[in-house]
Protein backbone atom coordinates (compact mmCIF):
# COMPACT_ATOMS: atom_id res chain seq x y z
CA UNK A 1 0.00 0.00 0.00
CA UNK A 2 1.34 3.46 -0.82
CA UNK A 3 2.54 5.65 2.02
CA UNK A 4 0.53 8.87 2.39
CA UNK A 5 3.69 10.95 2.77
CA UNK A 6 5.09 9.62 -0.52
CA UNK A 7 2.01 10.62 -2.54
CA UNK A 8 2.32 14.35 -3.00
CA UNK A 9 0.76 15.11 -6.39
CA UNK A 10 -2.98 15.71 -6.89
CA UNK A 11 -2.73 13.72 -10.11
CA UNK A 12 -1.81 10.22 -11.18
CA UNK A 13 -1.48 8.07 -14.25
CA UNK A 14 -1.45 4.30 -14.67
CA UNK A 15 -1.27 2.07 -17.72
CA UNK A 16 -2.53 -1.51 -17.31
CA UNK A 17 -3.59 -3.99 -20.02
CA UNK A 18 -3.55 -1.24 -22.70
CA UNK A 19 -5.87 0.98 -20.63
CA UNK A 20 -4.65 4.38 -19.38
CA UNK A 21 -6.23 5.89 -16.26
CA UNK A 22 -5.49 9.55 -15.50
CA UNK A 23 -6.79 11.30 -12.38
CA UNK A 24 -6.72 14.92 -11.26
CA UNK A 25 -8.06 15.98 -7.85
CA UNK A 26 -8.82 19.34 -6.31
CA UNK A 27 -10.01 20.62 -2.95
CA UNK A 28 -13.63 21.77 -3.00
CA UNK A 29 -13.71 24.61 -0.47
CA UNK A 30 -17.30 25.51 -1.37
CA UNK A 31 -18.52 22.05 -0.26
CA UNK A 32 -16.22 21.61 2.74
CA UNK A 33 -16.92 22.35 6.41
CA UNK A 34 -13.53 22.29 8.16
CA UNK A 35 -15.07 23.31 11.51
CA UNK A 36 -17.08 20.07 11.35
CA UNK A 37 -14.01 18.07 10.23
CA UNK A 38 -15.29 17.60 6.69
CA UNK A 39 -13.04 18.34 3.74
CA UNK A 40 -14.46 17.55 0.29
CA UNK A 41 -12.34 16.76 -2.75
CA UNK A 42 -13.41 16.53 -6.37
CA UNK A 43 -11.57 14.24 -8.74
CA UNK A 44 -11.81 13.83 -12.49
CA UNK A 45 -10.88 10.56 -14.16
CA UNK A 46 -10.14 9.87 -17.83
CA UNK A 47 -10.02 6.23 -18.92
CA UNK A 48 -8.57 5.64 -22.40
CA UNK A 49 -8.56 2.35 -24.28
CA UNK A 50 -5.22 2.22 -26.09
CA UNK A 51 -5.60 -1.43 -26.99
CA UNK A 52 -7.04 -3.28 -29.97
CA UNK A 53 -10.09 -4.75 -28.22
CA UNK A 54 -13.34 -3.18 -27.02
CA UNK A 55 -13.67 -3.24 -23.22
CA UNK A 56 -16.33 -2.36 -20.66
CA UNK A 57 -15.90 -1.04 -17.14
CA UNK A 58 -17.88 -3.30 -14.78
CA UNK A 59 -17.08 -2.03 -11.30
CA UNK A 60 -14.77 0.04 -9.12
CA UNK A 61 -12.75 -0.53 -5.95
CA UNK A 62 -11.40 2.59 -4.26
CA UNK A 63 -9.10 2.64 -1.22
CA UNK A 64 -9.28 6.01 0.53
CA UNK A 65 -6.83 6.89 3.31
CA UNK A 66 -6.97 10.03 5.43
CA UNK A 67 -4.15 11.69 7.37
CA UNK A 68 -5.01 9.65 10.48
CA UNK A 69 -4.48 6.42 8.49
CA UNK A 70 -8.20 5.68 8.55
CA UNK A 71 -8.90 3.54 5.49
CA UNK A 72 -12.24 3.34 3.75
CA UNK A 73 -12.93 1.03 0.83
CA UNK A 74 -15.63 1.82 -1.71
CA UNK A 75 -16.83 -0.80 -4.17
CA UNK A 76 -19.74 -0.90 -6.54
CA UNK A 77 -20.93 -1.36 -10.09
CA UNK A 78 -19.66 1.09 -12.70
CA UNK A 79 -18.82 4.73 -12.09
CA UNK A 80 -21.37 7.56 -11.62
CA UNK A 81 -24.13 5.10 -12.50
CA UNK A 82 -22.55 4.06 -15.81
CA UNK A 83 -20.66 1.04 -17.12
CA UNK A 84 -19.00 2.62 -20.14
CA UNK A 85 -17.96 0.61 -23.20
CA UNK A 86 -14.70 1.78 -24.79
CA UNK A 87 -13.80 0.83 -28.34
CA UNK A 88 -10.11 1.04 -29.29
CA UNK A 89 -8.98 4.68 -29.08
CA UNK A 90 -12.02 5.86 -27.10
CA UNK A 91 -11.96 7.66 -23.75
CA UNK A 92 -14.50 8.09 -20.96
CA UNK A 93 -14.22 11.04 -18.58
CA UNK A 94 -16.16 11.62 -15.38
CA UNK A 95 -15.98 13.58 -12.13
CA UNK A 96 -16.91 12.54 -8.63
CA UNK A 97 -16.10 13.57 -5.08
CA UNK A 98 -14.76 12.24 -1.80
CA UNK A 99 -15.25 13.59 1.75
CA UNK A 100 -12.46 13.22 4.33
CA UNK A 101 -12.32 13.93 8.06
CA UNK A 102 -8.82 15.39 7.62
CA UNK A 103 -7.46 18.10 5.25
CA UNK A 104 -5.29 15.59 3.43
CA UNK A 105 -5.36 12.02 2.29
CA UNK A 106 -5.00 9.87 -0.78
CA UNK A 107 -6.93 7.55 -3.04
CA UNK A 108 -6.04 4.62 -5.28
CA UNK A 109 -7.73 1.49 -6.49
CA UNK A 110 -8.79 -0.61 -9.44
CA UNK A 111 -11.48 -0.83 -12.09
CA UNK A 112 -12.77 -4.26 -13.05
CA UNK A 113 -13.05 -4.54 -16.84
CA UNK A 114 -14.34 -7.13 -19.30
CA UNK A 115 -13.39 -7.81 -22.92
CA UNK A 116 -15.92 -8.74 -25.60
CA UNK A 117 -14.84 -12.41 -25.26
CA UNK A 118 -15.99 -12.30 -21.61
CA UNK A 119 -12.54 -12.36 -20.01
CA UNK A 120 -12.26 -10.05 -17.02
CA UNK A 121 -9.24 -8.12 -15.75
CA UNK A 122 -8.36 -5.33 -13.33
CA UNK A 123 -6.72 -2.04 -14.23
CA UNK A 124 -4.83 0.13 -11.77
CA UNK A 125 -5.80 3.57 -10.51
CA UNK A 126 -2.47 4.97 -9.31
CA UNK A 127 -2.35 6.82 -5.97
CA UNK A 128 -3.10 10.54 -5.97
CA UNK A 129 -3.12 13.09 -3.16
CA UNK A 130 -6.12 14.84 -1.67
CA UNK A 131 -4.87 18.10 -0.14
CA UNK A 132 -6.75 21.13 1.05
CA UNK A 133 -5.20 24.47 0.18
CA UNK A 134 -2.66 25.80 2.65
CA UNK A 135 -1.99 22.35 4.05
CA UNK A 136 1.63 21.80 4.92
CA UNK A 137 2.86 18.23 4.94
Amino acid sequence: MPDLSSVTAPMSEAFTHDIRVEVLSRYSAENSRPLQDEWVFQYTVRITNQGKETVQLLSRHWIITDALDHIEEVTGPGVIGEQPVLAPGESFKYSSWCPLKTPMGMMHGTYQMVRTDGSQFDIEIAPFALKARYTVN
